[in-house]
C-alpha cells in the first residue's frame, strides 16, 4: 500500500493493519504528521498540532506491539485522530476559536477524549473550530480560515470545520467533533464525510455539564459509516451524574453497520418552512437518494413535519451560548457579539426552552409512522471562504439560519441524525443527504446508511489537492 493510500485507509482498516504488524503506530503518526506539514497550511484544518506528544504516544505503542499478543489491545491501538478545539486535551491550549485563548491551557481531558484515549487512538492535534462554536462555517479572527479539500475557495462548514477538512484532506485517519444545530452534519456534508449527531445522553458531557438543554453532543466523522460507528461505540456512555443517558447499544453500533436492513417506512423532504426550499443541488442529492431507497425496497412518501414553531425558541437557545461562555464583547467577532447583545433574561430563556419542548414533542410525534426522514443537510451548496465578510452580523446570523434549517430540528428533539454522501455536483463538491431517525435509534439509521453506501461505491475517492 502506498503513503497515499494508506493516509485515506480507513481507520478500522488501520487498526487492523496494526495487528497485523503491517504498520507501526509511529509510521502512520509519522505519514499524518508530514501530510500536515506540507498541506495544512493551505487547509488551515489544525490549530494546534500535538507532534511531541503524538510522536511519543506512537513510539510507545510501538514498542509495546513488538513485546508479542494482541489480545487484549483496544479497538483502535495506534490509529491518529483528530480532536475538536472545542474539547479541552490536558496540558494542550483550548481556544475555543478564540486568540484571546490560545494561551490557556487545559487541565483535564474532556470525558470524551478520555474515553478516545482508552480506544487506543494517538492524538495528532486539535482541530479549527468557528469562534465558540457559533458558525456553520471556520474563519475565527486571529486564524487562517478553514478551507474544503475539495475547492479550497469553499468552506468545509462549521463548526466542525477543521475536523471535516483534515480528515478529506488526508491529515487524519479519523475525526471528533460536535453538533449543537448541524455542526457535524454541516462540515461531513460539504467535504464529503459521514457524520453522525447521536442521541440525547448517547455520548456524556463529563466531566462537565450541558449548558444548553440537551441540543449539543459530541460525535464521529469518519471515511464510511462503518468508521463513524466503531467511534461512536466508542464515545457511547453514561458517566455519574450526566442529566440525562442511555443504555449501551446491544448489538453495538458497528455491529449495526453490518447488519441487513428490512424494509422501512421512510419520509422525505426537501423544504423547511417558513425558511423556504433547498437549493436545486440539494434538492437532486434527496431526490436521487430517495430513487435508491425505492429500489432498495423501502416504502418512500413525501412528508414531514411542521419545524415552523422551532425556529424561534431555538434561536433563544443557541444564541444563550455566547453569553455562557462569558467571554466580554469586545473581545468576540461581530457576530457573537450580536447575538451577546440580543441575548435576554433568564425568564426568557426558560420559556424559549418549554417553547422549543413543545414543539419537539410534535416533531417526534411524526415517527411514530415513520422509521426515518431523508432532508438536505443545508439548504444550499457550500459558500466561498469569505462570502459573508462584508454583511452586517445581523444579515450574516439571518443567512445562517436560513442555510443550517434542515439540521437544528434533530437537536432540539434530540433525536439521531446522519450525514451520508450521495456524489458531486457540477462545481466538483460533494452531495450529501441527512437521515433522522426516531428517539435513541442510531442503530437503524447506521444500518440504512451502510446499505446506502453500499449501493454508491463510485463516490469514495480523494480529493485532488490531497493526492
Amino acid at each position: 500500500m502506498n503513503q497515499i493510500d494508506l493516509a485515506f485507509s480507513p481507520a478500522l482498516q488501520q487498526a487492523e493493519l496494526i495487528r497485523q504488524r503491517q504498520v507501526s503506530p509511529l509510521e502512520l503518526v509519522e505519514l499524518y504528521l508530514e501530510r500536515i506539514q506540507r498541506l495544512d497550511s493551505q487547509l488551515g484544518s489544525y490549530f494546534t498540532v500535538m507532534a511531541e506528544s503524538a510522536l511519543a504516544d506512537a513510539k510507545a505503542k510501538t514498542e509495546m506491539l513488538s513485546g508479542g499478543g494482541d489480545s487484549s489491545l483496544p479497538p483502535f491501538f495506534g490509529v491518529p485522530i483528530s480532536i475538536k478545539d472545542l474539547n479541552p486535551v490536558a496540558g494542550v491550549a483550548c481556544t475555543y476559536g478564540n486568540p484571546a485563548l490560545l494561551n490557556q491551557i487545559a487541565e483535564y481531558d474532556d470525558g470524551v477524549v478520555t474515553r478516545i484515549r482508552a480506544a487506543g487512538f494517538v492524538l495528532l492535534g486539535k482541530t479549527a473550530t468557528s469562534e465558540l462554536g457559533s458558525f456553520p462555517y471556520t474563519e475565527p479572527t486571529g486564524f487562517a480560515p478553514a478551507r474544503n479539500p475539495w475547492n479550497l475557495e469553499y468552506t468545509p462548514g462549521g463548526s466542525s470545520g477543521g475536523a471535516a477538512a483534515a480528515l478529506a484532506g488526508g491529515l487524519s485517519a479519523i475525526a471528533q467533533g460536535s453538533d449543537g444545530g448541524g455542526s457535524i452534519r454541516g462540515p461531513a456534508a460539504c467535504c464529503g464525510l459521514v457524520g453522525i449527531k447521536p442521541s440525547r445522553g448517547r455520548v456524556s458531557h463529563a466531566p462537565a455539564g450541558d449548558r444548553l438543554s440537551g441540543i449539543a453532543t459530541n460525535g464521529p466523522i469518519g471515511r464510511n459509516v462503518a468508521d463513524a460507528a466503531a467511534l461512536l461505540d466508542v464515545m457511547s456512555g453514561y458517566v455519574t451524574g450526566d442529566p440525562y443517558w442511555l443504555p449501551d447499544p446491544k448489538p453495538s453500533f458497528l455491529t449495526a453497520s453490518k447488519e441487513k436492513i428490512g424494509a422501512l417506512r421512510i419520509a422525505f423532504g426537501t423544504s423547511i418552512p417558513p425558511l423556504g426550499k433547498a437549493d436545486a443541488v440539494c434538492q437532486q442529492a434527496v431526490m436521487q437518494t430517495v430513487k435508491l431507497l425505492e429500489e432498495l425496497g423501502h416504502t418512500v412518501e413525501e412528508q414531514c413535519p411542521d419545524f415552523s414553531g422551532l425556529v424561534e425558541p431555538f434561536q433563544v437557545v443557541w444564541q444563550s451560548s455566547v453569553a455562557a461562555s462569558g467571554i466580554p464583547a469586545e473581545a468576540l467577532q461581530p457576530v457573537n457579539r450580536f447575538l451577546l447583545a440580543r441575548t435576554g433574561s433568564a425568564g426568557e430563556y426558560l420559556r424559549a426552552v418549554f417553547q422549543m419542548q413543545m414543539v419537539s414533542r410534535q416533531i417526534v410525534a411524526f415517527f411514530d409512522t415513520v422509521d426515518v426522514l431523508v432532508l438536505p443537510v443545508y439548504l444550499h451548496s457550500p459558500i466561498r471562504v469569505g462570502e459573508w465578510a462584508n454583511l452586517s452580523a445581523e444579515e450574516t446570523f439571518q443567512r445562517i439560519i436560513h442555510w443550517i434549517a434542515p439540521c437544528p430540528p434533530a437537536n432540539a428533539t434530540g433525536q439521531p441524525a446522519i450525514a451520508i454522501p450521495v456524489g458531486f455536483d457540477d462545481n466538483g463538491l460533494p452531495m450529501s443527504v441527512q437521515l433522522i431517525g426516531k428517539p435513541a435509534a442510531e442503530a437503524t439509521l447506521i444500518s440504512l446508511a451502510a446499505q446506502l453506501e453500499a449501493a454508491q461505491p463510485g463516490i469514495s475517492h480523494p480529493p485532488a489537492f490531497a493526492t
